[in-house]
């Protein structure tokens, strides 16, 4: 199996964040979401307080009956504070290339959205921001190996026979070509998320990071030029 366990994330700090508009926001924030065309709607709903290491004030599985922003933000009413977290989950279409043989799929791919109360954790928004999006695997807007962007030179030696099998594949110009239009899609669709979220909500500042790359939104943006 391919390495996969980094994560990406967005992080977002309002202009202002009071105890008074924080449903507001977070329900403009959620309305931003491109959910799945087969998937739709948010599907599990987690509010938290005081700090992580408390179990959750209220927890509800939405899959049987998925709903819309303002349906979330109507069953947080009675517990967000400031010293509250809300996380919730849905589904966005990405290209993933997977499969035996492997092929090119548009599927559901999970993503979770957090609010973070300016008590919430010591504070933690600070650091991750008022609002925070964790898009799911890195790879499917950097890819795999280093194979992706202007800075690969040589081929990479594979650390793994599954990682062999793939760059073998992606040793064809055909192959290497699909996996960078596929893959510049799915940075794109990223971008247009980023973008909405910066007109619905008074945005102060945003940063987009990952768990493997020391500067994400450069690799994308890397990525996007190459020819």
């Amino acid at each position: 199996m391919l390495g996969m366990s980094n994560q990406a994330y967005l992080s977002i700090w309002c202009k202002d964040f009071p105890e008074e508009l924080i449903l507001e926001r977070f329900e403009k924030f959620l309305s931003t979401v491109p959910f799945s065309a087969k998937n739709p709607g948010f599907t599990h709903l987690e509010i938290h307080a005081v700090d992580w290491t408390e179990s959750p004030v209220y927890e509800q599985d939405l899959r049987s009956v998925p709903l819309d922003a303002a349906s979330i933000v109507e069953l947080c009413k009675a517990y967000v504070h400031n010293d509250c977290c809300i996380s919730v989950r849905s589904h966005r279409d990405l290209w993933v290339y997977e499969g035996d043989p492997a092929r090119w799929q548009l599927e559901a791919q999970s993503v979770e959205l957090l609010c973070y109360g300016l008590d919430f954790d010591e504070g933690i928004w600070r650091q991750d921001g008022h609002l925070e999006v964790n898009f799911g695997f890195e790879h499917l807007f950097t890819g795999h190996a280093g194979l992706l962007g202007i800075r690969q030179m040589t081929r990479p030696k594979a650390e793994s026979p599954e990682e062999e099998h793939f760059l073998e594949a992606m040793a064809r110009p055909e192959n290497l070509h699909n996996y960078y239009e596929k893959t510049r899609d799915n940075i794109k669709k990223l971008f247009d998320w980023v973008r909405r979220i910066e007109k619905e909500l008074p945005v102060a500042k945003l940063r987009l990071w990952s768990e493997g790359e020391e500067n994400f939104e450069a690799r994308l943006e890397e990525i996007l030029a190459a020819r």
